[in-house]
């Protein structure tokens, strides 16, 4: 008697993309049942590869801030191209990408809450996530300058809850365009930036690379 092959385990990035096609099919409401059917899979063996719903939404969030946010880059672009032609690139490629997943979007920015299965309460918090993340990079950015990195969390976290906020006003647009968004956030963007720049002595312009403001200010200053 042949016995029956188990079928194949499927992946936490497999179960993520079919989230992700469910809430692009479905809206920002889906059922765990409707995720676990998109994988091809039951809701048990989703349950094998992700504990509760918390840990397949932080999953999703996670590859939405690695997707979206791609665009600010883990390097020095900010501080090589004029900082208004670097933020409006960024932002260009992050409208595009959320653009393309609205209802991710929708769904991350809402409060996600609920509770596992020992009782406990979990809570998903898209701003605090992303916010995190884009700290630990403007950190590391700060210290090649050097650049005194005091208030840079309070920084990261104004620039990343207006992104947030402006992409859900501007997603409520009939026709969102990209280029009013660029334009808009752009300039509050920077404005935020410039305003940390200047409190740390550096009088920086928009359309000026910031490591050329960076080593004028140093040669002065010898």
């Amino acid at each position: 008697m042949t016995r029956a092959k188990r079928p194949p385990p499927v992946s936490r990035d497999a179960i993520v993309d079919a989230a992700i096609r469910v809430l692009d099919r479905d809206g920002p409401r889906p059922s765990m049942e409707a995720i676990a059917a998109e994988a091809g899979i039951t809701k048990p063996r989703l349950y094998r590869q992700f504990t509760d719903k918390g840990d397949l939404y932080t999953a999703i969030g996670s590859r939405f801030a690695d997707t979206a946010f791609a665009a600010t880059g883990a390097d020095l672009t900010l501080l090589l191209q004029p900082p208004r032609e670097a933020i409006a690139r960024a932002l260009g490629d992050y409208a595009a990408g959320i653009l393309d997943h609205p209802d991710v979007f929708r769904f991350l920015a809402q409060a996600q809450t609920g509770s596992t299965r020992d009782g406990s309460v979990w809570q998903y918090d898209l701003s605090s996530a992303v916010a995190n993340r884009f700290a630990k990079r403007a950190r590391a950015v700060a210290d090649s300058i050097p650049l005194d990195t005091e208030g840079i969390d309070y920084l990261a976290r104004g620039i990343v809850g207006v992104m947030i906020a402006l992409t859900d006003l501007w997603l409520t647009e009939p026709m969102p365009d990209p280029a009013e968004f660029v334009d808009r956030a752009g300039e509050l963007v920077w404005g935020m930036i410039n305003a940390f720049l200047r409190g740390r002595g550096v009088d920086a312009d928009s359309d000026v690379p910031i490591f050329v403001t960076l080593a004028a200010l140093n040669q002065d200053s010898d």
